[in-house]
This record gives C-alpha cells, structure tokens and sequence, in this order.
C-alpha cells in the first residue's frame, strides 16, 4: 500500500525529534566510552607496574554478571549489554597495551631464531615492547651465531616445523642460565632435541593462534615444561603480563590432542575446499543463499587457503599417528554415508544420539556461544 504526501510528512515531522533525541544518546556514548578508555589505559599503566596480568577472568565474569542483573533490573536485554560490554573490553585491553613490563630482572638478551618470519616477529614486537633486547637469529646469521647467543637470556626457536629439529640440533653452545625454547606446533620431538642440545633451563611452548591476532589477550598457550622450571618463571609471567592464558600438558598430551585440534581439522577444511574446487562450485551463490553458520564455515574454510600452503602441509604431516586418526574417520564417513545412502533415518539419528550423548551438558552451551557468533555474523553481512 503507497504511504500518501500527507503521511510521509507527518511521519518525518512525528520521527525528528526521536532521532534527534537518539542522535544526541549516541554522542553521549561515545564520550561515556572516551572516558572508560581513560581509566583502562591507567588500568594497564597500574598493571604493568606491579607485573600483574593483562586478562583477569575473574574479574571479567564478576563485572559482566553485574552489569547483566543491572540491565534485567531496568528492562534492558542482558544480552545487549554483555554484546556490548564485550567489546568494549577488547577495545580496552588495547588501551591497556600501549608498553609491558620486564617480568626478568635486569632484562636481558632474547634472541629469536626465525624472528624474521612472522610468529617471530609477532615476539619479536612483545619482548622489545617489555624491555628486552632482542635480537634475530636468520639463516645469513649463522657464521656468528657462538657470539649471537653468547650472553642471551633466552633462545627462542621460531622456524618452520620441518626445520626445527635440525635448527635446535646446530645451535651453539648456549650460557648455563639461557632458557631454551620454542614455539613448535609439534613438542615431543623438539623438546627432546632441546634437552639434548642443552643443559640449562629448556621449555616447550606452543602458542594456540596465528600472528594475525591484535594481541595475545585470552589466546592460549601450551606450556610443556623441560628442565629447570624455576630458571623460566619469569618467562611464563611475562607470557601473563601480555594477557595469554596458560595450559600446561606434557608434551605427549599435546602431540595427542593437536591431532584432532590441529592436524584432523586441517585435513577436513582441506578436502572440503578442495571439492567445492573440484565441483566448480559458484563461490558467490553460496555466500549470497548462505545461512550465518554456512558463511562462518565457508569463511574457516576459506582463512585456510589463505595461509602458507607449506606451513599446514607440515602441521597435517607432523605426525605418523595421524594417519591411523584419519582412517578411522574416514571408516566412520563411510559408516554414515551408508546409512544415508539406505535412507535409513533410525540408524542416522542413533549416530546423532552417540554425539547428544558425547557433548552433554556442553551442547547446550555450544548452542549459545555459537548464537553470539552467529548473530555477529548476521550483522557484518553486507
């Protein structure tokens, strides 16, 4: 029905002032977040006097379950204000990045092998930014890498996968009190190689993101501890400091776990590209019909094929178990695709029934969490 003259001047003149209205609410806001930023810089200023760390999950939860029960108090959606207030925080722990503190007396020498690649230099950024000097360790480097890490306080070894092993096995002698260290996706065998090469303080380190990332705030990193663990509390603090949060796991249970976190995901995202490669699919039909789930898994899919090709190839090749991992999985495809092929609706919802019951109570949070991502999905989408 065609709105007349006479409404859609009555209606622009009834909608002025609420805009206006809402306009001047708006710039209230952004001077009210102005502020905050203010206080969180010296916040972090604060934090970084006294070493304590950038993420504080406490005191996260207490403040957005405050301000949850603030917002049904008043008629306001919970979810709003934590939407809100989330990102708000994460805007804030910028603020609070502008400089860290040194966690080891003294600073000290940090020298990163690979520091040119860009993991590397992701560290390369921190360590320098909390006082350190760092230095990198390149192939061209090699001829004076006795004199490199004569007197370092750290050793980090920061190169490709496959080259991590022969990297740590030609490293010089290194000072009695020097933290060996590196930040392998794989640790077993690189720590192993470690402890061999020498006889200080060695650790194992895998950090669970990508050097894209603003910041390392609530990014996990494993910690796989080698020898001397009191020569290296300084290096686990300073990793606080930045906002990481620590899981610690021998390095079998990593190896283990990374098969399915890492390599098997890896592996699937691949095949899956690869057929709509192969299926000449139209790219942009399927994001144009796709659902926000479909276009965050097209968007996973698609951020691998984004990366280096080399890098992956060697994280899905780092170990032989994985092989056997991905033929059970793909004797399981089978299992269902059978089903499917049978149109055998019991047998399909009895296999749904093996993951209710696998997932559990998780399920139901996994449902909210993925409503957040999928709802921020929906608003980005152009």
């Amino acid at each position: 029905m065609a709105i007349s003259t006479s409404a859609q001047a009555a209606s622009a003149a009834e909608l002025a002032p609420l805009r206006t209205q809402i306009d001047a609410i708006d710039s209230q806001l952004v001077e009210l977040l102005a502020a905050r930023a203010k206080v969180t810089a010296e916040v972090g200023r604060v934090k970084q006097q006294y070493a304590l760390p950038l993420y504080v999950p406490e005191r996260e939860l207490s403040l957005l379950k405050a301000r949850r029960e603030q917002a049904e108090h008043i008629g306001v959606s919970a979810e709003l204000v934590e939407d809100v207030l989330r990102r708000v925080m994460r805007e804030s722990y910028q603020t609070q990045e502008t400089g860290f503190v040194c966690c080891r007396e003294g600073g000290g020498k940090v020298v990163i092998v690979g520091g040119a690649g860009a993991l590397g230099q992701r560290f390369a950024s921190l360590f320098t930014r909390s006082g350190y000097q760092v230095v990198v360790l390149e192939t061209a480097d090699w001829p004076n890498a006795t004199a490199i890490v004569a007197d370092a306080a750290l050793v980090l070894i920061a190169v490709p996968i496959h080259a991590t092993l022969q990297v740590i096995s030609q490293l010089p002698p290194l000072p009695a009190d020097c933290v060996l260290a590196d930040l392998t996706s794989v640790k077993a065998a690189p720590l192993q190689t470690m402890l061999a090469q020498h006889n200080g303080p060695v650790l194992g380190l895998h950090p669970m993101f990508g050097p894209d990332i603003s910041n390392i705030v609530k990014q996990v990193v494993v910690v796989c501890n080698g020898r001397n663990a009191d020569h290296y509390q300084w290096l686990l603090q300073q990793f606080k400091v930045w906002g990481a949060v620590l899981s610690e796991k021998t390095a079998e249970q990593h190896d283990e776990l990374m098969q399915l976190i890492q390599a098997m995901r890896h592996f699937s995202s691949l095949v899956y590209g690869v057929h709509l490669a192969e299926e000449h699919a139209d790219l942009a039909q399927l994001l144009e019909l796709s659902s926000p789930i479909y276009r965050l898994e097209l968007a996973m899919i698609g951020r691998l094929f984004a990366q280096n090709a080399e890098l992956y190839a060697d994280i899905m090749l780092s170990s032989v178990a994985v092989t056997g991992l991905l033929q059970r999985y793909q004797h399981r495809f089978n299992q269902l695709s059978h089903l499917l092929a049978a149109r055998d609706k019991a047998g399909l919802m009895a296999e749904f029934a093996k993951g209710q019951q696998f997932f559990g109570e998780l399920a139901g949070q996994f449902l909210q969490e993925s409503r957040r991502l999928l709802q921020k999905a929906s608003d980005e989408r152009s």
